[in-house]
């Protein structure tokens, strides 16, 4: 009974039917003469890894600190010995020049026995358990003889074992060696840790201590997290953006985000600081860094799995200009314009080139199909433009068919922006990157934005953006039903102009809930659950609904954005012959509106509605109440010429209808 009742109360939101009522709104739909052409990029998602995206987010692992190399060397990691023993546990440094990862552990015993000597992993607020779920454990050791045994617990808050196995390495000698084993959870905890307490006696090194579930995604062991993975993969998106976001600058050109040492083998993987780590006094994360477990090449890998194109973006030798605006000289610039030339071949090149070879020793002989890459995030100012200009003439020299999308900087107007856009017009940039984050305001008085931008050269990526609900850079910032439906007013304007925006991704894309240094936020997740918010369900169906074909619809031969609080786009689906029509209705009343149909000979008189609707502006969904804000759907009835309907107030609606026969 509950659930059509639930059934019952969506259909009455949406309550479209055929009425000879008064005072309706009119619009009008021109379906014969298609004004643009809707990208599959139109609406994509933007990775960084902020907030605790990757490491302790999408990337599965579950030990932090694995290979001992944050800034002090034993942070995430609690050391027991009873009784104590000087020298029983060390960290040393492998012997070799610019080694990547060079500190391990030591550990030397003497007849040890249970409660002698642990170490103990906290993992990233705690390690997501699951009840009957198989984990991999693996390390990388060496010892000059045999005689050690480890042994694996994990352990939830109240210190029971929840699962355990016992490891015996068994080779010896100088070289290192990597063992692992897969045992069973036997709890769910949402908070637990792993604990290594050793018996016998014998030196043994140790490094690269990993714990991965065996659900990842795809099952790819050392892979990520399958339900994050999953929101992403459900939205269908037609691009996605990585790895950033500001890493891509870094807070000094040594921090910057280099892609060459992002691929290969795990334990070649050089770790740097995060520089989210010291961003925000408000936010401080001391234990934040980057693996690089999720590298170029997983990132590639992760826009084929879900259908997306990849748009890497790279550094342009310009670190972030809010903290140390380290440069690198005109006349130094070639490494970092090698770095784009080597990652096309990286990603496009045969097997018989350099990087092509590459790829494929990694495991993927077929190219990548890269058709985009960013040259700078957030860079400005006539430094900007004189790097830009090398880059640009060196990848449309070698590569001419490969796209540039470059910086607008920081915000979306202001002397700043408007020198930038001048600039790169100036240059027949392919793709001008705008960044907005301001607050819902902003959004609805800015829906017509792009109205009067040129239809001829460079195209609008709307790269990042997020309606914010308090400030920006606000702790108090939440995803509230307000910021998705202004955004999703805002969104009718990009896809009313799609001859202009051919992309657009909300940002930041994932935040962990107790590690978050930036709000609001696509998805929230915590260590076993990850949810939608308003905001998401508002770009999902955006990406699920797109259309390819962009129709004009028009309220008194006018588009229709903010007259009588109503914002509106249409567009139409060749591959699956419908109609589709975008309203949002930003006002405390219900809308009877009437949609014309100009240019169909028929249509079918049963169609479709989505809606996300909500009283409360103010609501949220959370991990209590995911779903509290998502789509409902509906059937509506479709008179002989026109599309009669109710639109509840607050809410944002998706009406599709099959079309029959053109005129």
């Amino acid at each position: 009974m509950r659930f059509f009742k639930h059934l019952l109360t969506s259909f009455l939101i949406v309550s479209c039917f055929v009425s000879n009522a008064q005072n309706k709104t009119v619009l009008s739909i021109q379906t014969d003469k298609p004004i643009a052409d809707i990208q599959p990029t139109m609406w994509g998602i933007f990775f960084e890894d902020i907030n605790m995206g990757a490491d302790g987010g999408i990337y599965a692992e579950l030990v932090k600190n694995r290979s001992f190399e944050f800034i002090k060397p034993l942070m995430g990691w609690k050391l027991d010995q009873q009784p104590f023993k000087e020298g029983a546990i060390t960290v040393l440094a492998k012997q070799g020049v610019n080694l990547p990862n060079p500190r391990f552990l030591q550990i030397k015993l003497n007849n040890a026995t249970k409660g002698n000597l642990s170490i103990t992993n906290e993992g990233f607020r705690g390690m997501g358990i699951k009840n009957g779920l198989a984990y991999d454990f693996s390390l990388q050791y060496r010892q000059p003889k045999t005689g050690v045994k480890l042994h694996i617990e994990l352990i939830n808050a109240a210190k029971e074992i929840i699962g355990s196995t016992i490891l015996i390495p068994t080779e010896t000698g100088a070289e290192w060696h990597k063992q692992a084993i897969r045992f069973n959870a036997t709890a769910t905890a949402l908070k637990a840790q792993l604990r290594i307490w050793f018996e016998g006696s014998g030196t043994i090194d140790l490094d690269m201590i990993s714990l991965f579930p065996t659900d990842t995604w795809k099952n790819r062991p050392g892979g990520m997290r399958a339900d994050m993975i999953q929101l992403l993969a459900d939205m269908k998106p037609g691009f996605i953006r990585f790895p950033g976001g500001c890493i891509v600058e870094g807070f000094d050109l040594a921090n910057r985000y280099q892609w060459k040492k992002t691929i290969g083998p795990i334990e070649e993987r050089e770790l740097k600081i995060n520089r989210w780590n010291i961003e925000f006094a408000h936010r401080p994360t001391p234990d934040y860094f980057q693996t690089f477990g999720l590298g170029f090449f997983e990132y590639f890998q992760l826009a084929e799995d879900i259908g997306a194109e990849p748009l890497p973006i790279l550094s342009c030798g310009m670190a972030c200009q809010f903290n140390s605006a380290e440069l690198a000289p005109l006349d130094q610039i070639d490494p970092f314009v090698q770095d784009a030339l080597d990652l096309i071949e990286f990603a496009n090149g045969k097997i018989s080139t350099k990087w092509g070879k590459v790829r494929n020793d990694i495991g993927h002989p077929a190219p990548f199909n890269l058709k985009m890459l960013g040259v700078g995030n957030e860079n400005w100012g006539p430094q900007y433009i004189e790097r830009l200009a090398v880059f640009q003439k060196a990848i449309k020299d070698k590569y001419p068919q490969i796209k540039i999308v470059n910086s607008s900087g920081t915000d979306p107007d202001g002397a700043r922006f408007d020198s930038l856009n001048l600039a790169l017009r100036k240059m027949n940039a392919d793709f001008i990157d705008e960044h907005y984050y301001r607050k819902p305001e902003w959004f609805l008085q800015n829906a017509n934005r792009y109205d009067n931008y040129p239809r001829n050269g460079s195209k609008i990526f709307a790269g990042e953006y997020a309606a914010q609900s308090d400030k920006t850079v606000s702790v108090n910032n939440k995803n509230t039903w307000l910021t998705a439906l202004s955004e999703a007013a805002f969104m009718t304007g990009l896809e009313r102009n799609a001859a202009v925006v051919q992309m657009a991704s909300y940002a930041p894309l994932f935040a962990h809930i107790d590690a978050w240094q930036w709000s609001p936020d696509l998805i929230w997740v915590n260590n076993l659950q990850s949810y939608g918010t308003t905001d998401y369900y508002v770009q999902k169906l955006f990406a699920t609904n797109k259309g390819n074909k962009e129709l004009s619809i028009t309220q008194n031969n006018a588009v229709v954005s903010g007259q009588d609080s109503l914002f509106a786009a249409a567009s139409i689906d060749e591959a699956t012959q419908e109609l589709i029509v975008k309203l949002v209705n930003v006002s405390s009343a219900k809308k009877s509106i009437i949609i014309s149909l100009n240019g169909l000979k028929s249509f079918a008189s049963i169609g479709k509605v989505l809606q996300l609707q909500n009283d409360n502006l103010q609501q949220t969904n959370s991990f209590e109440q995911p779903f509290l804000i998502s789509p409902k759907e509906s059937a509506i009835e479709i008179g002989t010429k026109n599309i009669n309907c109710s639109i509840a107030p607050y809410s944002f609606s998706i009406i599709r209808v099959k079309i029959l026969a053109k005129k």
